[in-house]
Formats: C-alpha cells, sequence, structure tokens
C-alpha cells in the first residue's frame, strides 16, 4: 500500500465547499478546514451566540462538539492537524462508510489518502514516526470514531498495537526496518494476542507456542479477531516460549509459511474492520524477527496500558458520532407541527448523551496529560478504559431511543454507532478485568483468579 504517485492535485478529488485542500511545503496535500465550516474549532463565538437551531453553510443544523472546549488545550498547530483529519473523515470517509459497513469491506483506496495526512506514529519519537502528545493522538482517535469507529479501530491497531509493540518492545534495528514504512501507511500492521479460548487468561494462559530451533523459532497455535490480520505486511504474535514458559513477541510477516488468516465473517459490529482467525501451522520466524525486548506477558503489558488509553477515546468518539446524528435528527425531525427537539423529554435524553459525553472528554483530557507527563499506571488507563466504553453504551442507546424505529435503520448512522459500541466495550479488556485492575489498586488487594 504505497502512497499514490503524482502531484497534490492528483492525489485528492476535489473537494465540495466548506472544505478546502492546501499543499504545504512539503509538497504533500493536506486536508484543512475553510473559516466558514461549522466543525472549525475556532468557530466558537459564532456558535456560542446562535440559537440552537441555528443552520451551517451547508443548511445541516449547527452542532457544538466540545461543549467544555477540550480543543482549547491544544496548540495552534495541533488544531490544524485535527482540522485536517476531521476534513479527510467527513470528505472521504462519511459518504462511503454505511454502504462499507453493510458490505463488511474495508476501503483500501483511502489508506494513501490517509498516509498524506501525516499522522502516523503520533506520540512516537523518532523512526519516521509523526511525533507529538498521546493528547494529540487520544483526540485523533476520538474525532475518527465520531465518524466511523471500525475506521479508527484500523488507526488503533495499525499505529497503536502494532507500531506500539515495534516501538516498546522492537531494537533499534527493528525499529528502524518497520517503523518508517508503516508510518507512511506503506506497511500495515496487525497485533495477534487473542486465541480461540484464550480472551482474558491471556497473561499466563497463551496457548500458542513457540519453540527455539537454532537461528529461528516454530510457532504452532491460534489467534482470533485479530484486526487487519487479512491483509497486513506484519503480524505481531504473542506466543508462548516452551522453554522458558515466558510471553515472546515475534513479527511474522505476510506470506510466510505456515501463517494463514482466514476473514471472520456474520459479525454485527465494527463490520467494516477485517478480523481474522490465523492459523500457525509449524510458522518458522527466524530470530531476528523476535522482538529482541519483550521478555515476557509484563512487556505486552507495556503495549495494552499505551493503547487501552486509546480505545477509551474511541468510546468518546462514538458517542459523540451518535449524538450528533440524534440532535441533528431532533432539529429536523417535525412532530405534532413542530420539531421534537423541542418536547422536554428528547432534550432530555439529548442533556443525558452530551453529559457524558463531557464527562468521558475531561477524564480522557487529565488521562492524556498524565501520559505525556509520563505518570500514567495501569490502573489510569483501565479506569479510562471501564468507565469511557459503559457511558458509551449508554449514550448510544440514548440516541437510538430518540430516533424511535428509525434508529435501527443504517441510514439514519446511529445504528451502526449502536452495533459498534458493543466491540469497543469488549475489546482491549473487558469492563470486567479493568475493574479488577483498578479494584487492586485501591485497595492493595487482588481479586484476580
Amino acid at each position: 500500500m504505497a502512497q499514490m504517485p503524482g502531484s497534490a492535485g492528483r492525489r485528492f478529488r476535489r473537494l465540495q465547499e466548506p472544505w478546502v485542500q492546501t499543499p504545504f511545503n512539503s509538497g504533500v496535500a493536506r486536508y484543512t478546514l475553510s473559516e466558514e465550516s461549522p466543525m472549525a474549532l475556532t468557530d466558537r463565538e459564532d456558535q456560542m451566540s446562535s440559537p440552537q437551531t441555528a443552520s451551517s453553510p451547508s443548511g445541516e443544523p449547527r452542532v457544538d462538539r466540545d461543549f467544555y472546549r477540550i480543543g482549547d488545550t491544544l496548540g495552534k498547530e495541533e488544531r490544524a492537524i485535527l482540522e485536517r483529519v476531521r476534513a479527510f473523515m467527513e470528505a472521504e470517509v462519511a459518504p462511503i462508510i454505511n454502504d462499507c459497513w453493510a458490505r463488511a469491506k474495508f476501503p483500501f483506496e483511502l489508506v494513501p489518502k490517509l498516509s498524506e495526512l501525516g499522522i502516523g506514529g503520533i506520540s512516537y519519537e523518532g523512526f519516521g514516526c509523526a511525533g507529538g502528545t498521546n493528547l494529540l493522538n487520544g483526540v485523533i482517535c476520538m474525532e475518527m470514531s465520531r465518524i466511523d469507529p471500525s475506521f479508527a479501530t484500523f488507526y488503533g491497531v495499525h499505529t497503536g498495537l502494532s507500531m506500539g509493540s515495534i516501538y516498546l518492545c522492537g531494537s533499534d534495528e527493528q525499529k528502524q526496518r518497520w517503523l518508517p514504512p508503516m508510518a507512511r501507511f506503506e506497511k500495515i500492521g496487525a497485533f495477534g494476542l487473542t486465541e480461540p479460548e484464550v480472551g482474558s487468561a491471556a497473561s499466563g494462559g497463551l496457548t500458542t507456542i513457540a519453540k527455539r530451533d537454532g537461528d529461528a523459532w516454530i510457532l504452532n497455535g491460534q489467534k482470533k479477531w485479530i484486526g487487519n490480520a487479512t491483509f497486513a505486511d506484519v503480524t505481531v504474535v504473542w506466543a508462548r516460549d516452551q522453554a522458558s514458559n515466558q510471553v515472546r513477541g515475534f513479527l511474522v510477516e505476510k506470506d510466510t509459511p505456515g501463517f494463514i488468516a482466514e476473514k471472520m465473517e456474520n459479525k454485527i459490529a465494527l463490520r467494516v474492520v477485517q478480523n481474522a482467525l490465523i492459523t500457525l501451522t509449524d510458522c518458522r520466524v527466524s530470530e531476528a524477527n523476535r522482538l529482541q525486548n519483550a521478555h515476557s506477558f509484563k512487556d505486552t503489558a507495556r503495549v495494552l496500558r499505551l493503547t487501552r488509553a486509546g480505545v477509551a477515546w474511541f468510546a468518546v468518539g462514538c458517542q459523540l458520532g451518535a449524538y450528533e446524528h440524534a440532535l441533528r435528527y431532533a432539529q429536523r425531525r417535525l412532530q405534532f407541527g413542530k420539531p421534537i427537539a423541542s418536547f422536554q423529554l428528547v432534550q432530555d435524553l439529548l442533556v443525558r448523551m452530551l453529559g457524558n459525553i463531557t464527562a468521558t472528554q475531561t477524564m480522557m483530557l487529565r488521562l492524556a496529560q498524565l501520559q505525556d507527563q509520563g505518570l500514567m499506571k495501569d490502573e489510569h488507563a483501565s479506569l479510562a478504559k471501564a468507565y469511557c466504553t459503559v457511558k458509551c453504551r449508554e449514550s448510544v442507546g440514548y440516541a437510538r431511543e430518540l430516533l424511535g424505529g428509525n434508529g435501527i435503520l443504517l441510514d439514519e448512522n446511529v445504528g451502526r454507532f449502536v452495533a459498534d459500541a458493543e466491540a469497543i466495550y469488549s475489546y482491549e479488556g473487558t469492563r470486567e478485568m479493568n475493574t479488577l485492575i483498578v479494584g487492586k489498586a485501591i485497595t492493595g488487594l487482588s481479586a484476580f483468579v
């Protein structure tokens, strides 16, 4: 999936106003927002002073998605990056995502355009990565999930779980080989931990075995629910070392003999994500492709701590997307001769959603600050993931309730967020497991069995 060749003008199709396209000095085409766009973080005064039913230039009702002005904590350059991501998601992903979701199809044609945003490896330093703060990466995850949690999950698996494993656990040689092309989205990564019979018990119960054989390792076992794995160029596979009984990480390249990734069908959530059942049969991986700084599950947990916060941001974005669609629906839907947004019970649902969104946004803001200060612990990430996903389920349920029967129509979008919230609630650690991590931290006593 190399970058598309040619000039900036050929890389992107012309966008309709209010979206504009700006070439930067680097020669890379960038999406940005026009000053008239109601989506811009800087368009605050007009939003605050306009009546609730005011419309944007496109005719859509205005939505204030940043009620407590979280965006004000970002620097000018960070806001510009976020606005480009927002414009890309609105212009490229939103128009096609329902069709992709219905057909369980991934929009591969968008990957080169995503690459041109220059956001691969935000929060990682060096090795061709974008760099930047965890807060910026978090709000980008939120923004992607606001349009589609599946596309956000693709981004999170690739830049978080897969690139994160290499960044945290790889040698300098491994980082140099893989991170630059992965940051450009020329090489796509996956992350294989969960197994058909091993989910929450992964820390001590992995059945995928790695056996040393000279200058290589022989892998045998299965992995399940592995996002991106049907097309990834490299999959980080975690397996138990038969000799030491410790968990090791391996970079298994596409087309390695003995590695088979079969697409999982009939999902009812995150349907755009290409999850795979991986079967490893005498799969030979060189010692050079063993993650050199992954010595036990504690190292795997370092990766999960990093990405668990990202999933919490996905939960914020998922409920934000459902809220926006529900609010616009309420503003245009007429019953008894007036918009249903004027009814008390409908406003109650909207305010409940907004309260959940604002509470989780501010929680995640503080968590990102702890990350950037090097102070985030496992229990901090676990509390955020557990709480934000619970509130996400609640909010998307309110949105579905507001739309009535129309809430189950894919055309109205809310049903997609309702379904996707179920997957976000479960992956990267269930609520129960994250609760036990927090419970041990606050009581000093472990309830794990």
